[in-house]
Protein backbone atom coordinates (compact mmCIF):
# COMPACT_ATOMS: atom_id res chain seq x y z
CA UNK A 1 0.00 0.00 0.00
CA UNK A 2 2.88 2.37 0.78
CA UNK A 3 4.45 1.81 -2.70
CA UNK A 4 1.12 2.63 -4.35
CA UNK A 5 0.99 5.94 -2.53
CA UNK A 6 4.49 6.84 -3.78
CA UNK A 7 3.59 6.00 -7.38
CA UNK A 8 0.45 8.11 -7.18
CA UNK A 9 2.47 11.12 -5.97
CA UNK A 10 5.23 10.88 -8.59
CA UNK A 11 4.94 13.68 -11.17
CA UNK A 12 4.02 12.63 -14.66
CA UNK A 13 6.86 13.00 -17.16
CA UNK A 14 6.46 15.99 -19.44
CA UNK A 15 5.27 15.02 -22.90
CA UNK A 16 6.83 16.40 -26.07
CA UNK A 17 4.23 16.72 -28.79
CA UNK A 18 4.77 15.91 -32.46
CA UNK A 19 3.34 18.77 -34.48
CA UNK A 20 3.13 20.15 -37.99
CA UNK A 21 3.64 23.80 -38.97
CA UNK A 22 3.67 25.53 -42.33
CA UNK A 23 5.84 28.57 -42.92
CA UNK A 24 8.79 30.13 -44.70
CA UNK A 25 12.18 28.43 -44.28
CA UNK A 26 14.99 30.93 -43.69
CA UNK A 27 18.67 30.55 -42.88
CA UNK A 28 19.90 33.04 -40.25
CA UNK A 29 23.52 31.87 -39.90
CA UNK A 30 25.71 29.01 -41.13
CA UNK A 31 23.94 26.41 -38.96
CA UNK A 32 20.84 28.31 -37.84
CA UNK A 33 17.58 27.54 -39.58
CA UNK A 34 14.17 28.97 -38.71
CA UNK A 35 10.67 28.79 -40.05
CA UNK A 36 8.98 32.20 -39.98
CA UNK A 37 5.45 33.41 -40.72
CA UNK A 38 4.50 29.95 -39.49
CA UNK A 39 1.07 28.63 -38.70
CA UNK A 40 0.12 27.52 -35.21
CA UNK A 41 1.37 24.01 -34.46
CA UNK A 42 -1.20 21.26 -34.94
CA UNK A 43 -0.92 17.67 -33.69
CA UNK A 44 0.68 15.43 -36.28
CA UNK A 45 2.79 12.37 -36.90
CA UNK A 46 6.54 12.27 -37.52
CA UNK A 47 6.31 11.10 -41.15
CA UNK A 48 6.56 13.39 -44.16
CA UNK A 49 3.22 14.80 -45.30
CA UNK A 50 1.52 13.20 -48.26
CA UNK A 51 1.09 15.46 -51.32
CA UNK A 52 -2.63 15.82 -50.53
CA UNK A 53 -1.69 17.25 -47.09
CA UNK A 54 0.28 20.17 -48.56
CA UNK A 55 -1.61 23.49 -48.54
CA UNK A 56 -3.02 24.70 -51.85
CA UNK A 57 -2.19 28.32 -51.01
CA UNK A 58 0.56 29.92 -48.93
CA UNK A 59 -0.68 30.53 -45.38
CA UNK A 60 0.47 33.62 -43.50
CA UNK A 61 1.13 32.70 -39.88
CA UNK A 62 2.57 34.75 -37.04
CA UNK A 63 4.91 32.23 -35.37
CA UNK A 64 8.63 31.58 -35.56
CA UNK A 65 10.39 28.33 -34.68
CA UNK A 66 14.10 27.55 -34.50
CA UNK A 67 14.85 24.22 -36.18
CA UNK A 68 17.13 21.66 -34.56
CA UNK A 69 18.21 18.17 -35.57
CA UNK A 70 18.43 19.25 -39.19
CA UNK A 71 21.75 17.72 -40.28
CA UNK A 72 20.14 14.85 -42.19
CA UNK A 73 17.73 17.09 -44.09
CA UNK A 74 18.78 18.99 -47.23
CA UNK A 75 17.52 22.35 -45.96
CA UNK A 76 19.34 24.48 -48.58
CA UNK A 77 17.07 22.86 -51.20
CA UNK A 78 14.05 24.28 -49.34
CA UNK A 79 15.53 27.69 -48.42
CA UNK A 80 13.11 30.61 -48.95
CA UNK A 81 10.29 28.21 -49.79
CA UNK A 82 7.02 27.63 -47.97
CA UNK A 83 7.48 24.32 -46.20
CA UNK A 84 5.54 21.92 -44.04
CA UNK A 85 7.72 20.89 -41.12
CA UNK A 86 6.91 18.07 -38.75
CA UNK A 87 8.76 17.50 -35.54
CA UNK A 88 8.90 17.49 -31.79
CA UNK A 89 7.76 20.81 -30.33
CA UNK A 90 10.00 22.14 -27.58
CA UNK A 91 8.28 25.13 -26.04
CA UNK A 92 10.71 27.85 -24.97
CA UNK A 93 11.00 31.60 -24.68
CA UNK A 94 11.63 33.70 -26.64
CA UNK A 95 11.49 31.20 -29.55
CA UNK A 96 10.22 27.63 -29.40
CA UNK A 97 12.15 24.91 -31.20
CA UNK A 98 11.17 22.10 -33.53
CA UNK A 99 13.30 18.94 -33.59
CA UNK A 100 12.64 18.12 -37.24
CA UNK A 101 11.39 14.69 -38.30
CA UNK A 102 10.19 15.60 -41.81
CA UNK A 103 10.12 18.50 -44.26
CA UNK A 104 8.30 19.03 -47.54
CA UNK A 105 8.12 22.06 -49.83
CA UNK A 106 4.58 23.33 -50.27
CA UNK A 107 5.44 26.29 -52.55
CA UNK A 108 8.57 27.66 -54.22
CA UNK A 109 7.98 31.08 -52.60
CA UNK A 110 7.14 32.49 -49.19
CA UNK A 111 4.16 34.55 -48.13
CA UNK A 112 4.60 38.27 -48.87
CA UNK A 113 6.25 39.95 -45.90
CA UNK A 114 7.63 36.72 -44.38
CA UNK A 115 10.46 37.94 -42.14
CA UNK A 116 14.11 37.25 -42.78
Amino acid sequence: MFATALVAQAPAPSKVDIVSVTGCLRQRAANEWVVVAATDPVPSIANAPAPKELPASIPAGKNEFRLIGVSEFALPEHKDHTVVIRGLLIKAAPVSRLNVTAIATAAQACAPGAGK
